[in-house]
């Protein structure tokens, strides 16, 4: 029996985790593959998917801010934290499903996650050997080069501090013109028409930064291909499934039990 793959999805807030997390699932039943969600946003609402296990069983966002006078954003962090003291319940919540993969819809703000503590612990207590971080980058902000640079730059640092495989994927793709899509991947696979981008934009302080920013990406040779994934048809959905599965399975599809 195959061990279950857990899926971290994560990026800025708005850049599309739950939808892709609903996506994924809903790609998997209809090949006959079980996946099961994960919320660990303890303020979520509107979901478009009614998770299989859910931390606002143990964690109120509303709860949290009456019982310390705390406001929204306070409220957050300390939710945040609180998800390490949630951890054994969320390991046998997801142990009493059958399933092969786990799919982890991390809190909106991502430095909720990522630069706290508990997202490090929470991998690491559930199973990091078999974890990746699918890294969603927000569409809006890389159809600049400096944009797409400052994207760049968080993957990179999630990847530093979480220290797991990583995904990056280009969320709500099918929202870019085909012009638009194409400049992006451009950029992702080749790192000095990237630079070119980069250096015709207007001088500016700004523009300086990205540049720098490059050349350390570069220096450390951690530029990675970028997959689009689209909000409608499944667009993009089986590059990521491949991507996970060259990772896990060495390249064997589930599919094919």
């Amino acid at each position: 029996m195959k061990e279950e793959i857990f899926v971290y999805f994560i990026g800025t807030a708005g850049s599309g985790k739950s939808t892709l997390t609903y996506n994924f699932q809903q790609w998997m039943n209809h090949r006959g593959l079980d996946a099961i969600t994960v919320n660990l946003d303890p303020g979520a609402e509107n979901l478009p998917y009614k998770p299989d296990v859910d931390i606002r069983d143990w964690i109120s966002l509303k709860e949290i801010m009456d019982s310390y006078g705390l406001g929204p954003n306070g409220a957050q962090i300390a939710c945040a934290d609180m998800l390490a003291l949630n951890t054994d319940d969320i390991k046998k919540s997801i142990a009493s499903f059958k399933t092969d993969y786990i799919l982890m819809d991390t809190p909106g703000q991502l430095e909720l996650f990522v630069f706290r503590e508990a997202g490090k612990y929470i991998i690491k207590f559930l199973n990091p050997e078999r974890s990746i971080i699918a890294y969603i980058l927000d569409p809006a902000l890389a159809k600049t080069a400096s944009g797409f640079i400052s994207q760049l730059l968080l993957s990179i640092s999630t990847n530093f501090r979480l220290n797991q495989s990583q995904i990056n994927i280009l969320s709500k793709a099918d929202m870019l013109s085909d012009n638009e899509l194409q400049q992006v991947e451009i950029w992702s696979n080749d790192p000095d028409k990237l630079g070119n981008a980069i250096i015709n934009e207007e001088a500016s302080a700004y523009r300086e930064m990205s540049e720098g920013i490059l050349r350390i990406i570069n220096e450390f040779d951690i530029h990675g291909k970028i997959f689009p994934i689209g909000n409608e048809n499944f667009q993009g959905i089986e590059d990521l499934y491949t991507q996970i599965q060259l990772q896990f399975e060495g390249g064997e599809d589930l599919m094919s039990d």
